[in-house]
């Protein structure tokens, strides 16, 4: 099984839209294995957001101040996810992080309309709703960054598991 981490961001909690949100990655099955809500100080963002994912090179320096500004606005929630090729499934789900390029039944596509082009000519940030790890090796890092081992509950199973893992109570069907 595979994990990300999902951040819900300060827009997201201050709009009240966590649990219609929650709900959608738990309806595809995938098993929450950490939860936590926190309110991060700029070094944890900046390792987050530099460090690991090298924002200053992809948006540059103006932007990646304005998204520390914003992420530092209120408490956010953290959580791990795990489930069948959980990091492109969260990604899918999630949405383009250009909310005006995300489609329509993506969480962005449904919940965020900004687009890059005024956040940049406004100097705000690009209220996107979540933070979803990008590729395996990135929530790797990610989730090292965000929880300890003693944060990770993953000794339960959920009736997704049941489908999707080898069980020997159940016909084999071929």
């Amino acid at each position: 099984m595979e994990r990300t981490l999902v951040v819900f961001k300060p827009d997201a909690i201050q709009r009240g839209i966590v649990g219609e949100v929650l709900s959608r990655f738990e309806k595809v099955g995938l098993k929450i294995v950490g939860m936590k809500m926190v309110n991060p100080d700029e070094a944890h963002y900046y390792h987050h957001y530099e460090t690991i994912g090298k924002m200053v090179s992809r948006r540059g320096e103006a932007q990646f101040k304005v998204q520390l500004g914003a992420m530092q606005e209120g408490p956010v929630i953290a959580m791990i996810l795990e489930g069948v090729e959980a990091v492109g499934l969260v990604r899918k789900m999630v949405g383009a992080t250009n909310t005006k390029e995300a489609a329509p039944g993506t969480i962005r596509g449904d919940f965020a309309h900004a687009s890059l082009d005024h956040v940049n000519a406004h100097n705000v940030a690009l209220p996107t709703v979540l933070h979803a790890s990008g590729d395996p090796e990135e929530a790797a890092e990610e989730l090292a960054h965000w929880f300890g081992d003693d944060e990770i509950f993953a000794d339960y199973q959920t009736v997704h598991e049941y489908f999707t893992q080898p069980h020997p109570d159940r016909k084999k069907h071929g």
